[in-house]
Order: structure tokens, then C-alpha cells, then sequence
């Protein structure tokens, strides 16, 4: 098992930037990677970014490239999210997860564990 605990969300001015903090405890060792997912209402969850726990690579979702940065601390067994240049089209709840093997990192069904999201809200 995997725990995994979101914060950093809250209500920002388009423009503006947060931090979003994922810690993982439990199982971390059997961790290959994480990502970033978010929700808003009425829509499906979607991929935003992943990043592999060993090698580093990291990928993102064309709607976020260039404006969110995601990251990694091995040692307290974090992963981030920074976010820049917020929009309203960002406006969701954002969820971390945790995969436990090698491969796709795009769906949801990859990932084996959740944490319970934090929400992020951007006003025009």
C-alpha cells in the first residue's frame, strides 16, 4: 500500500502561479512513477504531468507544457507540481498517483494508488 497526501491548492488570480506537494508514505520503494491528474466538474480526469521516480523523465500534457514543472524529492518521497501563468481552464480538483510498473502513464488506469486531491480555482 501507498498513501499519498495533495497540498497546495487554493483560489489564484489568472496570471499567478502555486505549488501543488503530493507526499508518499507506505510501499514508496515499489514506486516507478508518479503523475499529476485534475478534475473539473463535469469533465473526465485528465492527464496533466508524470514523471518517472528512478530516471527523472518527465512528460506533460500539451495544454500545460511550458507553463507547469513537475519534480521530484527521492528523500522525502515528494513529488510537485509548480504551476505558472494559471488560466481559468486550469480551475479543477488535481490529483497525485502513484504507478507501480513500467509503461503507459497517460490513463488513469496506469496508476494504483490516489490521493484524495486538492482543489485549485483561478479567477479571471
Amino acid at each position: 500500500q501507498v498513501q499519498l497526501v495533495e497540498s497546495g491548492g487554493g483560489l489564484v488570480q489568472a496570471g499567478g502561479s502555486l505549488r501543488l506537494s503530493c507526499a508518499a508514505s507506505g510501499r514508496t520503494f515499489s514506486m516507478y512513477g508518479m503523475g499529476w491528474f485534475r478534475q473539473a466538474p463535469g469533465k473526465e480526469r485528465e492527464f496533466v504531468a508524470a514523471i518517472s521516480w528512478i530516471s527523472g523523465n518527465r512528460y506533460y500534457a500539451d495544454s500545460v507544457k511550458g507553463r507547469f514543472t513537475i519534480s521530484r524529492d527521492n528523500a522525502k518521497n515528494t513529488v510537485y507540481l509548480q504551476m505558472n501563468s494559471l488560466q481559468p481552464s486550469d480551475t479543477a480538483a488535481y490529483y497525485c498517483a502513484v504507478r507501480l510498473k513500467i509503461g503507459s502513464y497517460l490513463r488513469t488506469t496506469d496508476y494504483d494508488y490516489w490521493g484524495q486531491g486538492t482543489q485549485v480555482a483561478v479567477s479571471s
